[in-house]
């Protein structure tokens, strides 16, 4: 201890030396309107190398307009000059007189594309059809990991069981970098757990999405942006983290350009640690009446690697050629022991079991896709590109059960195993042109995705002790689900001088064409048209506020995870099934939303949704064998009122708040198994960030946040309240970075419970789930870039179908 604190001592006596004889350079000046003259508090002011325009730090002007920087004398350098509604502006440094006295900035003629907050870097931005979160701001995005950093993000929350939703729903559509990916189609959840936010460059919230956006997603697009330093030369960095709960994990980020080819991506590992946690439900059935008492104790562990790619070579000014490569591969080890009980109205024992359960599961999913974009002499905005993309991802599941101290006189109980082998194989053409002028933008473009869904299950008996196992012919089936969706669209943007309006058509035509291999040619044929229109308009205030509106129509096109016959029956009491017959729906959305960047930032919105024909998560309970079966089913009308407020505001220059906020009203109604179903009521989230920032390269934060019960078509869902402290260093010239996570210090596990009912039935069910979680991690940056690389502005982005567990 002795020698490390005589070496801070003389480190800290060298840094005051080197102080005492190099004096720094004072660079000041105050920032005014060109016209008014007044000056303009809470300006970014950016401090560049001259020859490498890297950032070298920042600050913000006074209230009256002032600013100071201190810099080494020994170089030149040049400053970027940064506020919402005036022009940027780059002012040049002469090191001999490093007072610049009146800089003068302008006001922009025209909307900006994007409102910013005025913050050393921005985290909030509301465009005319989106709300983005910058994560590469937020200091957290060292430590955390991607479904973490979700619950910062306006309008999106993440529940107990880490289900994803959008405005408080579940219909929604995930994309990659604009493209739908086969990366997150199954469960984005695990995958998001497994990624370090740092990969994330920002998380955008497409409200109103325009129309060269395929048509799903009821309540609209959330649009993950890889980050990419794609710059002459070489850049990368490495992150190594441990979590108690989540095991180890690692990560590569890597850059390269020389000339005309680049490459960027990413590789990761994350192992989870294997963990027990105890669930249980209860189901009293009336008529007639059994009483069913369930209690298990569940053990996971797995794996994931996941990697992207993008190489580009520029043929030359006008013509780009770039290829890209996604991939994730996760396993999950699973054992369950269910101990049940199940009684009459006298309190008669009718049927117990001790069931052991084992099963393994593993999810693959890959994108290779190339891209042709020529640009044309007369304006570089003009784009005519050309895309193809081949998507396969399979899911297998294996189940393996075996019944101990069993006991049911009325209803024998066999052993049994189950096989699952689905997925789907996706190919996409598509063809987009855009043509910009002084205040129009055209768009048009033409596509088609080839989809061919597929599951092959099997379930296998054993009817005597010992005996072999024999193949169930009820539960065993071979889907094969067809799906081909052709569309063309045409948009238009127009940037007024305080307005910015876009609107657009698109025609998607789909033909279905599905049959049961293993049950006689069992088929479906059908087809449908579906004339999407969107409409949003942005109209500027005052330099710091706007007003958005947007309307849009959406549409819900089931996937293969709920499509999926296949009847899980991993616990025989409550079986999990897709129902291959769901029909598409349509939802109409109106949104209001109000934003303010004059110091923090500030956006408050209003949304109401509706749709007719709404898929549902349904569950029947059977009376005759009291097996509950859950699936999905076209039930009836869904609508909701919605309130949204986000806000990031800067209590001092070294304290700052965020808060994410959502109060929604559902009304939810339908037929089911005869049954009318009306469910009401409020559900929402709050989400609070607080961040101190102790100097230039240590920050700690805080997160609070309570995300409540969901209103469902029978009952009611989760609700969960957590809490976490976070810590990041900066090390080695911020080259390095030693951070540490704490989630729900106090509580090793949570209890979340939820319920369900029906005409004859009541269900109460209830699991524990990890709550605290310690992670420690390191990151390291290397490399050095000093060119952009060209990239392709348009490609495919399936964004048609729903993804996993109703996404």
């Amino acid at each position: 201890m002795k020698k490390i604190l005589t070496l801070f001592l003389f480190v800290a006596a060298a840094c005051i030396s080197q102080a005492q004889t190099t004096k720094p350079l004072v660079i000041k000046g105050i920032v005014t309107d060109s016209v008014k003259k007044d000056p303009i508090g809470y300006v970014t002011i950016v401090l560049q190398d001259a020859k490498t325009s890297q950032q070298l730090k920042s600050t913000l002007t006074k209230d009256d307009g002032t600013f100071q920087l201190l810099a080494a004398a020994d170089k030149t350098y040049k400053l970027e000059i940064v506020f919402v509604g005036y022009r940027n502006k780059i002012v040049s440094v002469d090191n001999t007189k490093p007072d610049l006295g009146k800089i003068l900035l302008s006001a922009t003629s025209k909307q900006l594309d994007a409102v910013s907050i005025t913050a050393t870097k921005p985290i909030i931005k509301q465009e005319v059809d989106r709300i983005s979160y910058n994560v590469q701001s937020d200091p957290e995005s060292k430590v955390m990991t991607v479904l973490d950093m979700l619950r910062k993000v306006p309008m999106v929350s993440v529940d107990a069981t880490d289900e994803i939703k959008l405005k408080g729903s579940t219909d929604y559509k995930i994309l990659i970098n604009g493209k739908e990916s086969a990366l997150i189609a199954k469960n984005p959840s695990d995958v998001f757990k497994a990624m370090p936010a740092s990969n994330i460059e920002r998380i955008e919230v497409i409200t109103t999405p325009p129309a060269k956006y395929d048509a799903e997603g009821l309540a609209g697009i959330i649009n993950i942006i890889t980050k990419k330093n794609l710059d002459q030369g070489y850049n990368g960095s490495v992150n190594v983290r441990y979590s108690n709960v989540w095991g180890p994990g690692s990560n590569l980020n890597f850059t390269l350009k020389e000339g005309k080819i680049g490459f960027g991506g990413f590789f990761g590992y994350n192992h989870q640690n294997t963990n027990t946690t105890a669930s249980g439900n209860t189901n009293d059935i009336t008529s007639p009446v059994v009483n069913i008492d369930q209690q298990a104790s569940n053990t996971r562990g797995g794996n994931n690697i996941y990697g992207s790619g993008e190489l580009s070579y520029e043929i030359d000014s006008l013509n780009l050629l770039t290829a890209s490569f996604q991939h994730y591969y996760g396993t999950n080890n699973t054992s369950t022991d269910q101990f049940l009980t199940e009684t009459d109205g006298s309190n008669a024992l009718l049927q117990s079991y001790h069931l052991a359960n084992s099963g393994a599961a593993n999810y693959s999913g890959y994108d290779m896709s190339l891209n042709y974009q020529l640009g044309f002499k007369k304006n570089k905005d003009q784009l005519l590109t050309l895309s193809y993309k081949y998507s396969p991802s399979s899911n297998t599941q294996n189940t393996d059960a075996a019944y101990l101290q069993a006991f049911s006189p009325m209803q024998p109980l066999y052993n049994y195993k189950q096989h699952d082998n689905s997925g789907t194989d996706e190919q996409t053409i598509q063809l987009d042109y855009v043509q910009p002028f002084k205040v129009w933008t055209i768009e048009a473009g033409a596509k088609a995705i080839l989809r061919n869904s597929f599951s092959d299950f099997e379930n296998y008996n054993q009817l005597t002790p010992g005996s072999d196992y024999t193949v169930d012919p009820t539960q065993t089936n071979n889907l094969n689900y067809e799906q081909d969706v052709y569309s063309v669209y045409n948009s238009y943007q127009a940037k007024l001088t305080n307005w910015v309006f876009k609107g657009g058509l698109r025609l998607e035509y789909t033909k279905i064409d599905a049959n049961f291999l293993s049950s006689g040619g069992t088929t479906l044929d059908q087809t449908y048209d579906n004339l999407v229109p969107s409409v949003s308009a942005q109209r500027t205030l005052t330099k710091n506020s706007s007003l958005t509106f947007g309307f849009t129509e959406r549409i819900n096109r089931p996937g293969i995870w709920q499509l999926n016959p296949f009847a899980d029956k991993s616990n025989p009491k409550f079986i999990n099934q897709g129902n291959p017959d769901l029909q598409p729906v349509t939802n109409h959305t109106l949104e209001l939303n109000y934003s303010n960047f004059a110091k923090g930032s500030i956006t408050i919105g209003v949304n109401y949704a509706f749709s007719n024909n709404t898929i549902q998560n349904v569950i029947n309970v059977n009376p005759a064998d009291t097996v509950t079966t859950t699936t999905y089913q076209n039930v009836g009308t869904s609508k909701r009122l919605g309130f949204d407020l986000n806000t990031n505001y800067p209590l001092t220059k070294k304290l700052n708040v965020n808060i994410n906020a959502e109060l929604i009203h559902v009304w939810v109604s339908g037929f089911y198994n005869g049954a009318l179903y009306n469910n009401s009521g409020d559900q929402g989230h709050i989400f609070t960030y607080t961040s101190y920032k102790f100097s230039d390269t240590f920050n700690m934060g805080m997160n609070i946040g309570y995300d409540s019960r969901y209103v469902l078509l029978q009952g009611l869902d989760n609700d969960y309240f957590f809490y976490s402290l976070s810590a990041n260093k900066d090390i080695l010239k911020k080259k390095a970075t030693i951070s540490m996570y704490v989630n729900n210090p106090f509580e090793t596990q949570k209890k979340i419970d939820f319920f369900n009912s029906g005409p004859n039935f009541t269900q109460s069910n209830y699991n524990y789930v990890l709550a605290r979680a310690i992670t420690v991690s390191f990151q390291y940056k290397f490399g050095a870039l000093n060119k952009e690389i060209k990239k392709n502005q348009r490609g495919i982005n399936n964004d048609d179908v729903s993804s996993g567990s109703g996404h």
